[in-house]
């Protein structure tokens, strides 16, 4: 195994097998993961800040065994901040998980030399105290069903934009970087941690009655052929999504990437859905060209009405 020292942002980290092909099919390595990861981090940082991360690792790479990381790996470097915070539910019957809150690029370095390919967080952050603040965020989760794709999920993006607005949030989107996509908005002050899932599964319900062939809102997976499931349940406290600018550990190493609302509609007037499919080198060029069409920070934050 090699070994070397890096310094990044005045951080000394020590990363290995660089040459690692983490991606077969395009021969993207370690090294690259952590070039990009280290590149991103710019725009990457500000969605997950003060948000306890979800790991998946991938330490042969996407064509190998893969598990999922909430607790602190170990040997964790003493800089990288920890939170507890309690786990209601755990299937291992632990009361609390020792998370990882990223907040600089060398965090970001240090994860990606663990083959952590794909960044998860929840739709809340923790409070000065370090404990589970009420959600900032809503999402609306689009998964194609067999038959369907990205281009149909581009309708029912659009319809959910137009939802939101009314309800006066300022929706943003995102590709999951797999087949589907994310339509996100900043909300203030829910009620309670649960209200965003009333709000969200109301929303899908309304869709889905109003265009059952093309809408489900229910899970079973016998339901979804032809039709996107808008995954509303994703806002659940315990669960998380892929951040943005996240890699995604599919063939082809590619990104869930921030777009645009005309993007959206370009797909859905005929254009070729793999125009909605990124890399790591286009993400980096559609940054550096249009900043972060992600930017929840200065989107109009509103109360969600009650469901």
């Amino acid at each position: 195994m090699k070994r070397q020292r890096v310094e990044i942002d005045g951080r000394t980290l020590q990363v290995s097998n660089l040459e690692k092909v983490l991606f077969p099919e395009v021969s993207f390595t370690k090294a690259q993961v952590i070039d990009y990861y280290v590149r991103i981090a710019p725009v990457l940082l500000p969605h997950v800040a003060g948000r306890p991360v979800t790991f998946t690792r991938w330490p042969d790479g996407v064509e190998g065994q893969t598990f999922f990381e909430k607790n602190s790996a170990r040997h964790a470097p003493e800089w990288v901040r920890r939170v507890t915070i309690p786990s209601p539910g755990s299937s291992r019957g632990r009361e609390t998980l020792d998370m990882v809150i990223l907040e600089s690029t060398a965090d970001l370095a240090w994860a990606a030399n663990l083959a952590a390919l794909e960044v998860h967080v929840p739709q809340w952050r923790v409070d000065d105290d370090g404990q589970p603040a009420l959600p900032d965020l809503l999402v609306l989760d689009l998964d194609p069903g067999p038959e369907t794709g990205i281009a149909e999920c581009c309708v029912v993006a659009e319809r959910l934009g137009e939802r939101l607005e009314a309800d006066g949030l300022d929706p943003v989107v995102k590709t999951s970087g797999s087949k589907g996509m994310q339509v996100y908005a900043p909300i203030d002050t829910p009620t309670d941690r649960e209200h965003p899932s009333r709000y969200a599964k109301a929303l899908a319900q309304e869709l889905a009655a109003e265009t059952p062939d093309d809408v489900v809102w229910r899970m079973e997976k016998v339901l979804r052929p032809g039709k996107v499931l808008i995954d509303w349940s994703q806002n659940n406290p315990a669960k998380t999504t892929v951040a943005p600018y996240s890699l995604r550990a599919r063939a082809g190493a590619t990104v869930s990437t921030p777009i645009g609302w005309d993007e959206v509609d370009a797909v859905r007037e005929g254009a070729d859905p793999a125009t909605l499919r990124f890399t790591t080198d286009d993400v980096l060029a559609r940054v550096e060209e249009y900043g972060d069409l992600f930017d929840v920070a200065n989107a109009t934050r509103a109360p969600l009405p009650e469901s």
